[in-house]
């Protein structure tokens, strides 16, 4: 039996003319190349086929080394893993790996979902990545990304007091890894456990509203206000509809079917949360309100135009100012009007599914039954008749009975 080969061999082994082999057992040998350049080299069999794979360059890679790296290819040979390519598939991997990162993913993921989200989506979800996640993550390979890395970088968010930035940019990071698991660019989701360390919000501030019992007296000052029509009416229609005061302030005439007493917002409008679709039965008050309206702005895109320019909608704290105005800041707010209509709904025994789309409440799409049965138009319609006709009691100061609730 031939003695293996010696580091001290391989050490001196002196090129030659033409290219040589020294044995060091099982297969395993040192090439000598006339450059001087030493290879180790596997000799080895697989499918039928007599194939060569390549370990390292001496000194490099030192005889032991060799040795245990040739063990490792035999270990995989009698698996039926040919060494060669099992490298190959490795290599591979790692080169993806590399190539797969946060940014490229987050690219991906946002080109995939632009066709379906609104341009205000699209904005804020650049706008999240860009300040928050890209600068530190955006080069970061997919598969070395921990969750402790993804929990630092939601942490500063959180550091800064702004946790709903902070709950989307969780939400947002799943739904990235998740794509990105989907399209084959890691194995793994680092964020699908991040709620676990989430900061505790601080409690949301209600929007100060008034009281039932305050309302004769705020009734009775707005009508006296001398101001605009334009911000009167936007608080009234405010109050007919419990609707949200950005749509409200950028109501069109073309969402108005005065006729049928109904505001139709459309699937998708600005200002509407979620983008979903929502029908307002509008009482008798309202359409006259509006009427008259349209004898000022029916010309105009918007039915409450800004005063500087009637091409836009009245500012956004127009309805805000006229309340300071009246004395009542801090203590009735545009959107307050909402919580105001709800407790009035609820207190008084309406359905609450009535009172939850009203309010535009959860997507109407989701509800099973026909058209009219989905939003409750007829039975809003009652409803909100029936309070708009108990305002206009309290502001002229009748005794008035309690709001009584429909039949339901």
């Amino acid at each position: 039996m031939a003695a293996r080969l010696t580091d001290m061999e391989a050490r001196r082994a002196k090129p030659r003319a033409t290219a040589y082999k020294l044995t060091a057992g099982d297969g395993l040998c040192l090439a000598v190349m006339p450059s001087g350049g030493k290879y180790w080299w596997l000799r080895y069999r697989f499918a039928g086929r007599e194939k060569t794979f390549s370990i390292g360059v001496y000194p490099n890679v030192s005889l032991k080394e060799a040795e245990a790296a040739a063990q490792k290819a035999r270990t995989l040979l009698r698996n039926d893993i040919d060494p060669t390519e099992d490298r190959r598939a490795r290599k591979f991997a790692l080169r993806m790996s590399a190539e797969n990162t946060f940014g490229g993913a987050a690219e991906l993921w946002i080109k995939h979902n632009t066709p379906r989200w609104k341009p205000a989506t699209l904005e804020k979800v650049r706008q999240y990545l860009d300040k928050d996640l890209l600068p530190s993550l955006g080069r970061r390979p997919l598969a070395n990304i921990t969750p402790m890395e993804l929990g630092v970088a939601v942490a500063k968010i959180e550091a800064r007091k702004a946790h709903n930035v902070a709950k989307k940019t969780r939400q947002w990071l799943g739904k990235i890894f998740q794509f990105a698991i989907a399209k084959g660019m890691t194995s793994t989701n680092p964020a699908e456990y991040l709620a676990a360390v989430a900061a505790a919000a601080p409690q949301s501030k209600r929007q100060p509203h008034l009281s039932p019992d305050e309302l004769p007296a705020f009734l009775q000052a707005l009508d006296r206000y001398p101001g605009t029509p334009l911000v009167k009416g936007a608080t009234w229609l405010a109050l007919w509809t419990a609707n949200r005061p950005g749509i409200t302030r950028t109501l069109r005439w073309s969402e108005l079917d005065l006729d049928a007493a109904l505001w139709k917002v459309p699937k998708g409008r600005e200002g509407m949360k979620r983008g979903y679709e929502h029908i307002t039965p509008l009482p008798r008050q309202a359409v006259a309100m509006l009427r008259q309206m349209h004898k000022m702005t029916g010309t105009f895109e918007y039915v409450f135009v800004n005063r500087n320019d009637p091409r836009s909608p009245m500012s956004n704290g127009a309805v805000n100012a006229m309340l300071r105005t009246m004395g009542y800041g801090g203590q009735q707010t545009a959107h307050g009007f909402r919580h105001l209509v709800s407790t009035a709904l609820n207190e008084r025994g309406y359905n609450a599914d009535w009172i939850e789309r009203q309010l535009a409440h959860g997507d109407p799409d989701a509800i099973r039954g026909t058209y009219n049965e989905a939003h409750y138009i007829e039975d809003r319609r009652r409803m909100m008749q029936a309070w708009a006709d108990y305002l206009d009691a309290l502001r002229v100061g009748a005794a008035v009975i309690p709001l009584r609730r429909a039949a339901q």
